[in-house]
């Protein structure tokens, strides 16, 4: 069955916040919520330092204080394929709070008829974010307010329908978040695991002999090869393309073949870390001129070395301030504790069956994401409701 499209204006109330400007700001009174505050589909007021004064919250801007069950978007410089990380309900907890510029809340105008949960769901469907696509500027980023959003329409199933379809999409949402937490969790056991068996390598307390970096692994830079993009738009393949942090591209040909270390050469996340700047790679593959290359020499397990230089700080070994760079020298360079060998493999393994389990949570985890996206779309086109 095919459900009858509405606008959104008709079904719920929409309102953007005023816009306080930075002279009335204060150090304490009410709230002001900011795009920040939500994240990952979570509101998170706690560490708010935007404050208006209580006689301008309950006189100037009464209209604008939200109510616990609001639903709330951040609605400016949102990347499209984030977007569901930026709709959250409000909580008794976060109350008074008043909404401020970039943020919109939803009321429904009927409990009888339309559901906010249900709007909920439908705010994180390729259909919404399209809609906005087309009546918006800038395809990377959403920039909206209550003018797009009165153009928007959306299915409108009779309310049971609706709370079906949110019931379903939410059981299907935490299944992905409970997947996601078991991969945290296998993580979390590795980092764990890693410093009860050689202590803070940082501060070397098991009091390991150290050795420079230089000799306990093969370097194999000279085997790297970069490709222009042009070129390997021109030489697509099977064979994984490695940067400084990961795979980037596929291509055609491999240059090594079988289990080696690739360390970030260059780039700001040898400063923040967002990700590793040690990672193995096994198999055939390709590596340019961005990440260094290492091999086993006998002397240190590439799993030990992997997980001791995703924990140390590499700022005392790079150059630059614009141009962040870990040279071959400086890397070299870098003090290595080293277990006795056994024990170094015998954390390679536990490495091994843990990184498998991870692999099979993965897989799973798409196979789950690949479901939500296919219920949701079956959803909102009427392919769910059972008569």
């Amino acid at each position: 069955m095919k459900f009858s499209n509405r606008l959104l204006s008709e079904v719920a109330f929409f309102q953007e916040g005023p816009g306080v400007r930075k002279f009335q700001f204060r150090n304490e009174g009410v709230k002001l919520l900011n795009v920040g505050n939500i994240n990952k589909g979570v509101l998170d007021t706690s560490t708010t330092k935007l404050y208006i004064s209580e006689e301008e919250a309950y006189g100037k801007y009464k209209h604008f204080l939200v109510d616990e069950g609001d639903l709330l978007i951040a609605s400016s410089g949102i990347v499209v394929d984030n977007f569901h990380n930026k709709i959250a309900y409000v909580k008794k907890e976060h109350l008074p709070l008043c909404l401020n510029t970039s943020t919109i809340r939803f009321k429904t105008l009927d409990e009888n008829v339309f559901s906010l949960d249900y709007l909920k769901f439908y705010l994180k469907t390729t259909h919404f974010k399209n809609q906005l696509r087309k009546l918006i500027t800038g395809a990377a980023q959403l920039n909206f307010g209550p003018s797009h959003l009165k153009k928007i329409t959306l299915p409108v199933p009779p309310l049971p329908d609706q709370l079906h379809i949110a019931n379903l999409l939410r059981k299907a949402e935490n299944l992905i978040a409970q997947r996601k937490e078991s991969i945290r969790l296998l993580d979390e056991f590795l980092k764990s695991t890693f410093l009860e068996m050689f202590g803070n390598v940082t501060r070397n307390e098991k009091g390991f002999e150290k050795i420079k970096f230089g000799k306990v692994a093969k370097n194999e830079n000279s085997k790297r090869v970069p490709v222009k993009q042009g070129d390997r738009d021109k030489r697509e393949g099977i064979y994984p393309y490695y940067g400084a942090t990961g795979v980037i591209d596929t291509i055609d040909d491999y240059k090594f073949d079988g289990e080696y270390l690739l360390i970030a050469e260059d780039g700001k996340n040898l400063l923040f870390r967002r990700k590793n700047n040690a990672f193995i790679a096994t198999g055939k593959f390709w590596v340019n001129n961005h990440a260094h290359v290492l091999s086993y020499n006998g002397v240190c397990n590439l799993r030990y070395l992997e997980f001791f230089l995703n924990s140390i700080d590499f700022r005392p070994y790079i150059s630059g301030i614009d141009q962040v760079k870990l040279n071959k020298e400086n890397l070299d360079k870098i003090p290595v504790p080293v277990p006795p060998l056994t024990l170094q493999t015998q954390f390679a393994q536990i490495v091994e069956k843990t990184e498998a389990l991870k692999t099979r949570y993965q897989q799973s985890l798409q196979e789950l994401e690949n479901l939500y996206g296919s219920l949701s779309q079956k959803a909102f086109r009427g392919e769910l409701i059972k008569y």
